[in-house]
């Protein structure tokens, strides 16, 4: 009889759990709405109810429901819809990222019970004194993308001088940085009453960004700005173990501020590269998060201390590159994003005498001249690489090969025979260049020459299977980029030879457009170079027979035997010759294309063109008068 109502008992126990369990289920967010005094509605709190409600969606199993047919096939829709977007968004999908904001919205406002009095336990919009930088920086850069969309930190930075040098924190030595104190003068100029739909929208942002995005740079990434990176500065994790407190390490340094590796939040604007001061992802483990997430694109394969550094694209096309320890002294990644609408020439020559430049340029291409770009990081290579491709005739297919998807071809000229082939773990750069060979490409195109396999596959190219090659390359001058190329067919035992590397590669150069990016961030073209491979003359004569007296014979003899081994062993294999310079703030035509250039770019033109390509050089080339010859506006 015991053992019975103990049985009762238990069985009575357990049936109460259990629809304690269900009710649970049945309203996740009872928890959440028990405290309506503040502290349930604070950031952390919305998140951790945001994080359940995601997990209970697309974890349900629609058939314990007992749905309608229709009812369920709209579920399902609904459900596969959330998961695709949920995985979209941390590749960089802005629209996958609009779909889970509203959503969350949309959770915080019917489910949650967020109102205008409770959301400022999140985020105290009518308290300006307890705002953190942080959130007038967001609250700032919402209010101007609902007026200039992507465009809006770029018309902050412009409106507000904030990309000019200055000296902050006691230095003597100016830097391109946004600090605190600009971001609080700016916010009590703009700062107007927002509505709670507003507000709302800027809690979900940050709820979102520290859910599925990429922290505080989330907002930043999506802006018309040349890159950004992270972890870049600052004191590494590593180092924090090393010493005794960072107090201790400030009053040895004299220093009332020392920024860790997690405060470090840069962006390259318009050639410059500003620290955002005012912006930091609070921890060490934030900055590895957004590392782990940033590059998983396609799935590229794992980051691990084996393989500590990743080269990837976003799904907008953004080139990341992300490296962690002890690859490098702490977790970083670098963003870089390429300004294709404003891909065109006019766009990127704008300086006094630059109708020549552009033209120049346009029949480099046109004239299917191998023309190397050159210059540092960070100055257009890529850029102006992509609108001189606008100028390769339609009739010519084009073949890519690329370390990683840069260039994105097919996303500017959709129209066009364009593929692109890039590296992976199993497929070597020669593999995809052999596979080129078979494709009936006619342009082939090197997006960056920065390995010396890579500059072994562009003289093959260039030698081969191709009317013509484009490339970047990031030597300083011309004879830099002739070392540096001979040098790669010597290291990978191409040849054995130095000179006749160099023959090999002032063989096929024809011409070199170097990029500059000034102090000030600047960019233009320093200079446009023509190559001409030196041939060694024979210049070897009889005439020493027709000398009377053997003293003559012998010594007629000797000049021209003379004269024609130093001719023979000359170690000059090309001459560089600038045809265009940029000098005092404005391009000037300094010397004519050599006579086989030209013809040979008239060659390869339509007639139409070769009627334009002989004005340009009746005008800029004939009766040349000298190598200080003005052009004319």
């Amino acid at each position: 009889m015991i053992l019975n109502y103990a049985l009762i008992a238990a069985l009575v126990l357990g049936l109460l759990i259990f629809i304690g369990y269900l009710f649970k289920k049945t309203d996740s967010s009872a928890i959440y709405k028990v405290d309506r005094g503040g502290r349930s509605y604070t950031i952390e709190q919305m998140t951790y109810f945001i994080k359940e409600r995601m997990d209970e969606i697309t974890r349900t199993n629609l058939y314990d429901i007992g749905l309608s047919e229709d009812e369920m096939r709209r579920r399902k829709n609904k459900k596969y819809e959330l998961k695709k977007a949920l995985k979209g968004c941390t590749y960089g999908d802005v629209n996958d990222k609009k779909y889970i904001k509203e959503l969350i919205f949309d959770l915080l406002h019917r489910e949650y019970g967020v109102n205008q009095v409770n959301i400022t336990s999140a985020i105290d919009f009518d308290n300006v004194e307890k705002l953190t930088c942080q959130d007038k920086f967001d609250i700032l850069l919402y209010m101007y993308k609902q007026q200039y969309g992507y465009n809006a930190l770029a018309e902050l930075i412009n409106k507000y001088k904030l990309d000019t040098l200055k000296c902050v924190y006691g230095s003597t030595i100016p830097a391109y940085v946004i600090t605190p104190e600009e971001i609080d003068e700016i916010f009590e100029k703009e700062y107007e009453y927002l509505s709670f739909e507003d507000r709302l929208n800027i809690v979900s942002q940050r709820i979102y960004q520290s859910y599925k995005g990429y922290s505080v740079i989330d907002e930043v990434r999506d802006m018309n700005i040349d890159g950004i990176s992270g972890g870049v500065s600052g004191l590494p994790e590593s180092f924090m173990y090393q010493v005794g407190s960072i107090e201790d390490f400030m009053k040895q340094t004299n220093a009332h501020h020392i920024p860790k590796a997690y405060d470090s939040v840069w962006i390259m604007f318009h050639g410059k590269s500003i620290r955002l001061a005012c912006l930091s992802f609070g921890s060490f483990a934030e900055l590895r998060r957004v590392c782990q997430n940033i590059y998983k694109y396609n799935n590229p394969g794992q980051l691990s201390d084996t393989n500590g550094y990743k080269i990837n694209e976003m799904k907008d096309g953004s080139r990341v590159v992300v490296v962690r320890p002890s690859m490098s002294e702490s977790w970083a990644f670098f963003i870089r994003k390429f300004d294709t609408p404003n891909a065109v020439l006019e766009n990127l020559v704008r300086h006094p005498g630059k109708e020549p430049v552009i033209a120049l340029l346009k029949f480099l291409v046109k004239g299917a001249r191998v023309t190397a770009l050159t210059g540092e990081q960070g100055c257009g290579k890529t850029t102006m690489l992509l609108a001189m491709i606008k100028y390769i005739y339609t009739t010519l297919n084009i073949r890519v090969q690329e370390t990683a998807f840069e260039l994105h071809l097919r996303k500017v000229y959709p129209d066009r025979n364009i593929l692109t082939f890039r590296e992976t773990e199993t497929v070597s750069g020669q593999d995809g260049l052999d596979v080129q060979k078979k494709t009936d490409g006619a342009v082939n195109i090197l997006g960056e020459v920065a390995t010396d396999p890579v500059a072994a596959w562009m003289i093959q190219m260039a030698q081969v299977a191709s009317k013509f090659t484009l490339f970047t390359h990031h030597a300083k001058t011309f004879d830099n980029l002739v070392l540096a190329l001979r040098n790669s067919l010597l290291k990978i035992g191409m040849f054995n030879n130095e000179k006749v590397a160099e023959i090999q590669v002032v063989g096929v150069l024809n011409f070199e457009v170097h990029l500059k990016k000034s102090y000030d961030g600047q960019r233009f073209i320093e200079r446009i170079t023509e190559c001409i491979p030196v041939q060694p003359e024979n210049t070897y004569t009889y005439d020493h027979r027709n000398e009377p007296t053997m003293e003559g014979k012998m010594d007629k003899f000797i000049d021209n035997a003379t004269d024609y081994f130093t001719k023979i062993t000359e170690t000059q294999t090309y001459k560089s010759v600038n045809i265009i310079e940029f000098v005092d703030g404005e391009y000037v035509v300094k010397n004519p294309i050599s006579n086989k250039n030209i013809e040979e770019m008239r060659e390869n033109m339509s007639e139409e063109d070769q009627v334009l390509f002989d004005d340009f050089c009746a005008n800029y080339f004939s009766s040349f008068s000298g190598p200080k010859r003005r052009i004319v506006e």
